[in-house]
């Protein structure tokens, strides 16, 4: 595919205008859906039980369940968007036996099935959140104690690994974001954004991982990269105001 210039670049992100939030009801999915409401966004919540989902959230809701829908349900579903950011991750509830299994099913195949879609439903933009040191393996950070300690949920960083590499593989625009620690509290320190396979440690608020994956979707900067980020504890929070890459 020809590359292009700084102008079409523009012209193509600033395009993004109707969203399918994938895992609207987790807590950084309902973010993500909430602020491209406010945004005006053409906003559509992809939730596992609509009934359930619109008790808690406004809105446009629609099912997605990554798991059990087929790659040409999940088409159906994101048929009209050009926007797709993908907020969902395992969770197994209170069997902590089937972590595995959970992080298998949702961060790797229920994940590349949704790339698969998107694809196939003439997605513009995706943007995936993930986390740090998910290709901790590649930079000697196996051992890493946030390695260690997160890739004890099921295996989740090497399940999420497979889906990012998916993604990058596909042909779409993309970007993956990948959060240090998530924390629930507004930001108490300001937005460090890095590249890829730089940070093994560090925290940041659920609402600027939000934040940076909504500003993806319009910023030509981020196409086509990973971006890992936290809160410089340093600093003093700042009101986000894009990409400062």
């Amino acid at each position: 595919m020809p590359q292009l210039g700084i102008a079409e670049e523009e012209t193509r992100a600033a395009s993004i205008k109707n969203v399918v939030v994938a895992g609207a009801t987790g807590q950084t999915g309902s973010r993500v859906f909430e602020r491209l409401v406010a945004q005006n966004f053409v906003t559509t919540g992809g939730v596992r039980n609509v009934a359930k989902a619109s008790k808690s959230l406004q809105g446009n809701l629609k099912q997605l369940d990554v798991v059990e829908d087929s790659i040409d349900s999940l088409t159906e579903t994101l048929k009209g968007a050009d926007g797709l950011i993908i907020a969902c991750g395992m969770n197994p509830g209170k069997n902590l036996l089937r972590m595995s299994a959970a992080a298998h099913e949702v961060d790797n195949l229920g994940t590349c099935k949704l790339i698969s879609a998107a694809k196939n439903a003439g997605i513009k933009k995706v943007a995936m959140v993930s986390s740090i040191l998910t290709d901790g393996r590649a930079w000697g950070q196996e051992n890493s104690p946030r390695f260690v300690a997160t890739n004890a949920f099921g295996g989740a960083l090497d399940e999420k690994l497979v889906s990012e590499k998916f993604l990058r593989a596909s042909g779409l625009d993309y970007t993956i974001v990948r959060p240090g620690g998530l924390k629930a509290k507004t930001p108490t320190g300001e937005l460090f954004i890095n590249s890829e396979n730089t940070l093994n440690s560090g925290e940041i608020s659920r609402d600027l991982v939000a934040d940076v994956s909504i500003a993806c979707l319009n910023d030509p900067k981020s196409s086509n990269k990973v971006l890992e980020i936290f809160e410089d504890e340093g600093k003093p929070a700042k009101v986000f105001n894009g990409l400062v890459m």
